[in-house]
């Protein structure tokens, strides 16, 4: 059978041999990637690992044939670092399995934004500026991911470094895009090092050189910064992470409120018996929507803990808003059976001694796929299709960044409150999300999470790791209440002072120090996200207009003829 607009291509058994040798090359460069990243603490890898690639792209002409050579190292990059995103290790939940399954086959598609502006440029300019703005496009595609409703920028290329202290410190400057980006540019002079080392061997002494000051800026930037580091220049503030290792799914599946309650306060009095003034419950520590009017008694219990002493308890829980029939918000949802409009959150809420107000926030960067179907609202019928057993998806999206007022520490002026910055699992992966808190006050950031979900497999190692990139960034310390681990405590530095094991019943209890100076990235985070949009969308734009051009021109001679 013929198909349409498909034309075999006729390989020669050289070419055949090229072609198994690209392959082998672009799965070389998927595995270096992939092993770059935790709990594998082999990061040198990620500033090499893109060269295979580099030396396939340039032999593909075409660009589907560099599209496919992308996705392949895409690809296998996911398969080894994300292995785990299905959770199949747990084998609980069909659903669960079924969008890991897809995040693996979607995510190496965001790849091929890079790969097609690299292909753009040197169609339409040449080749030489196709890889000297290559770490722009990658750069753009990162930011580009992190927007989307199907976003899951696990694999951005500065996640491999949180194990490399020294050379992340230049975030609190440059921030995870302005990594990516020297990266990338490392990968682009060692591949024209050894492109060049045996044609013109005094120009590959360049390009490595170039590669080594772009390697050793960052070191010495760190280095610098490790040495001058002092804690005595911070105020801190006891806390106490509480880690309680129940299964989400008995945890969901019905098991008693009550015992649940009483376990997190028999492991909050730990903490209070060793000093903490903050009491921090992991992601949906109550798998009920407790402000809702319907546990009065569990509510009670918990003001009560925190009035008798003296300790404020901000937790993770599921939180519900009612709205009348007249203007409902544009994104609530109807629930026909009591004529009410309502949204509901994976949210956060905290509790304060000396108030009957609680705080909220609810998280804004959900799960595709786990806690947000993407297309829902455009095809309801998904909805119904895709649906995680334990209840979990569909969640509303949080609008606004929110700084809580966590109870009263004792300063050399006194009392005041702290300002802490509740961060929702996955929303610690989002580099550009956190600034927003930090420039609202946050002192510190609480990141709330369950990712028990996972086994103990390398997820939940590598979602800890990445809080040390938003650590830095901010120089903000994180502290992080995992309900089955890992929970622990990452200074401004972006140094793990204490953790916890996975899956053990504690408590972990810390002195956290408390920071209100702002970084440069903070201050100025949008602007490497900005300039690499804008060179890309020169490129694309300046690339569409020649191809147009092109195709004018191609019609005219044909009318001519």
């Amino acid at each position: 059978m013929k198909i349409p607009f498909y034309k075999p291509q006729v390989l020669t058994p050289e070419g055949r041999k090229q072609l198994r040798n690209d392959r082998l090359l672009l799965i070389l460069s998927g595995i270096l990637l992939g092993l770059s990243f935790p709990p594998i603490p082999f990061p040198i890898t990620i500033f090499f690992g893109i060269v295979p690639l580099l030396i396939v792209l340039e032999r593909r002409e075409k660009l589907i044939e560099i599209n496919r050579a992308m996705y392949i190292t895409a690809f296998v990059f996911g398969l080894v670092s994300l292995y785990w995103v299905g959770a199949y290790t747990v084998m609980k939940d069909p659903f669960l399995m079924i969008g890991g399954g897809l995040m693996l086959f979607i995510n190496p598609v965001f790849f091929l934004i890079p790969s097609s502006l690299y292909y753009i440029c040197r169609r339409y300019f040449n080749a030489r500026l196709a890889l000297t703005l290559l770490p722009f496009f990658w750069a753009s595609y990162e930011f580009f991911y992190m927007e989307v409703d199907v976003n899951f920028p696990w694999l951005s290329l500065t996640n491999a470094l949180p194990k490399f202290i020294y050379f992340i410190q230049i975030a609190d400057v440059i921030g995870a895009l302005g990594l990516t980006i020297t990266i990338v540019y490392i990968n682009i002079f060692i591949y024209l090092y050894i492109k060049n080392r045996k044609v013109v061997p005094k120009l590959a002494v360049k390009y490595g050189i170039t590669a080594f000051v772009f390697f050793l800026i960052p070191l010495i930037y760190g280095i610098f910064k490790t040495v001058n580091y002092s804690e005595e220049n911070f105020n801190t503030v006891k806390v106490s992470l509480i880690q309680p290792d129940l299964d989400p799914y008995d945890k969901w599946g019905g098991s008693s409120l009550q015992g649940i309650t009483d376990l997190y306060f028999e492991l909050s009095q730990k903490g209070v018996s060793e000093g903490a003034k903050i009491v921090i419950w992991p992601e949906t520590a109550l798998p009920v929507y407790l402000l809702s009017g319907s546990y009065n008694t569990i509510l009670d219990s918990i003001r009560s803990f925190t009035s008798n002493n003296n300790v404020s308890i901000l937790t993770g829980l599921p939180l519900l808003f009612f709205y009348g029939e007249s203007n409902p918000p544009a994104d609530a949802k109807y629930m026909p059976q009591s004529k009410v409009y309502y949204r509901s959150y994976n949210g956060i809420a905290l509790f304060n001694p000396d108030s009957i107000a609680v705080q909220t926030y609810g998280k804004m960067k959900l799960v595709p796929f786990g806690e947000s179907t993407p297309l829902i609202g455009q095809i309801p019928i998904i909805g119904d299709l895709l649906k995680w057993e334990v209840g979990l998806g569909s969640w509303n999206k949080g609008y606004d960044t929110t700084v809580l007022s966590a109870g009263t520490f004792i300063t050399a002026d006194g009392g005041e409150k702290t300002k802490v910055a509740g961060i929702i699992c996955f929303e610690s992966v989002f580099p550009y999300l956190l600034p927003e808190f930090t420039k609202k006050g946050a002192e510190f950031f609480a990141v709330v999470t369950n990712d028990s979900w996972y086994g103990n497999t390398s997820g939940p190692y590598q979602h800890k790791e990445i809080s040390v990139l938003r650590a830095v960034e901010n120089r903000r310390s994180v502290v992080r209440a995992a309900n089955g681990g890992i929970s622990c405590l990452i200074n401004p530095l972006g140094v793990t002072v204490a953790e916890t094991k996975m899956f053990e019943t504690t408590q972990l209890t810390v002195s956290v120090p408390l920071n209100d100076e702002k970084t440069f990235f903070v201050k100025y985070s949008m602007f490497l996200p900005v300039l690499s949009s804008a060179i890309s969308l020169w490129i694309l734009s300046l690339g569409l207009l020649n191809y147009f051009r092109k195709k004018i021109k191609y019609c005219e001679n044909e009318k001519s003829n």
